[in-house]
């Protein structure tokens, strides 16, 4: 059994992890830049949202088994979660990955393991992170062991899937793949499959591109159902009873830390070869215009000038409060544009990270002339019509993700219009 594990980096999928082998009986410490989120972590309180980590993390912290700072310490296994963005010009940014390496070197001594978790381009392991472990002294693969293992969970089932999915392991020779493997057995009930490094960060990123390929198709099919008549949603799913047919759905955008984001390290490593991968991207990146677009048309259809829009959701997807690449500031930022104003309201997002934002849904209704749904939270699909309508200055209501009861709102007097469906089209 492991004696102690080092997890660098305590976000959405590195605080997770560290807590699952805590209340696993490994002895845990975890570490971040982020002083805030450290002193709420050791005082048992949370710094982002995901369904059991606060039970998990009262049980880790009390064991005795989870301690948390700024700082790394000595352990046999460091497990790196930091984020992998990309910067403006969409390459990728392995900073995070670089620093929280080096942070480590101090701390590695002979027969440790260090795994790389954030999803990353093909060869980051290779080309980024063994030259600074190079630092150490120590022989790789005989005195240093090296894997990559890319999380594959979701946002508010991670705990579920940590232990239910399949896991990658790649590591740099046998033995670190095994001694990753063994690690991760620890409560991982799904097949563990062993590959090498390069390979490992390949497939997590074929499998981010193949959902961001296909929700461009989706969203090719929203715009093309709108101008022929039909509705895009009913013909998704009536395609999708197709044994062999699985397409995702439309929307305003795609977001989150993996799939708007990961597409573009293969297009930076091959960008004559990746056509299809960066015509997805492009695609995806820009429907929160196409969605901002829809509305000013709407406003030019009713005689609206300077309309209000009262901007739903603001979290890149439902029931969770993470913002990463959100779609939403996007669609916010081109209503400005086009000469709209704007409240903003997510019951997910506790702090305003906007001018607008507000905690409370009458304030962002109140004068609106538009509700525009960008987020399926569950309290917009169950959103009644009264609670809204009195405040608001004009009864229309857009819905970009297809979650609403539309004769329930029709039926109140509203206005209904959907993405993907020319009967509520504004084009």
């Amino acid at each position: 059994m492991t004696k102690k594990l080092c997890v660098v980096g305590l976000g959405y999928i590195g605080l997770p992890t560290a807590v699952m082998f805590a209340n696993h009986g490994l002895r845990v410490h975890g570490v971040d830049v982020n002083e805030k989120a450290v002193e709420l972590i050791q005082n048992k309180q949370l710094h982002i949202e995901e369904n059991g980590l606060q039970e998990r993390l009262t049980s880790a912290v009390d064991s005795g088994n989870f301690t948390a700072s700024t700082t790394p310490e000595e352990a046999d296994v460091f497990i790196i979660a930091v984020p992998s963005p990309i910067n403006a010009d969409k390459t990728a940014n392995l900073n995070y990955v670089r620093e929280a390496t080096k942070s480590i070197v101090p701390y590695v001594k002979k027969g440790n393991l260090i795994i790389l978790e954030s999803t990353v381009p093909p060869r980051t392991v290779e080309d980024v992170m063994m030259p600074v472990l190079k630092e150490t002294g120590l022989q790789f693969g005989t005195e240093l062991f090296i894997s990559h293992s890319p999380e594959r969970v979701i946002p508010g089932r991670v705990f579920e899937e940590l232990v239910n999915n399949d896991r990658i392991v790649g590591g740099i020779n046998e033995e670190s793949s095994r001694l990753t493997v063994e690690l991760y057995k620890t409560f991982v009930e799904g097949s563990i499959h062993v590959t090498d490094a390069t390979t490992a960060e390949m497939v997590k990123v074929i499998e981010n591109t193949y959902r961001d390929v296909n929700i461009a198709f989706a969203n090719e099919l929203a715009k093309i159902c709108e101008k022929i008549g039909v509705n895009a949603w009913e013909a998704i799913k009536l395609a999708n009873y197709h044994p062999r047919v699985n397409i995702h759905l439309p929307g305003p955008g795609v977001g989150g830390h993996c799939i708007a984001v990961d597409p573009w390290f293969l297009v930076e490593l091959q960008p004559e070869l990746a056509k299809i991968i960066s015509l997805a991207r492009q695609t995806n990146d820009a429907m929160p215009e196409y969605t901002a677009l829809k509305v000013k048309n709407i406003f030019e259809q009713k005689g609206i000038q300077h309309g209000r829009v009262a901007v739903l959701g603001l979290a890149f997807k439902g029931n969770i409060d993470d913002m990463r690449e959100s779609p939403s500031t996007e669609v916010i930022h081109h209503l400005e544009q086009l000469g709209m104003d704007y409240t903003a309201y997510d019951p997910h997002i506790k702090e305003n990270k906007l001018e607008r934002q507000t905690q409370h849904l009458e304030e962002a209704v109140a004068h609106a002339d538009a509700i525009l749904i960008l987020t399926d939270h569950n309290e917009f699909k169950s959103l009644q019509p009264e609670l809204v309508e009195g405040p608001m200055r004009t009864k229309i209501i857009v819905d970009t993700k297809n979650c609403i009861d539309r004769n329930n709102w029709e039926e109140s007097g509203f206005d209904v219009f959907l993405l993907g469906d020319s009967k509520y089209s504004a084009f």
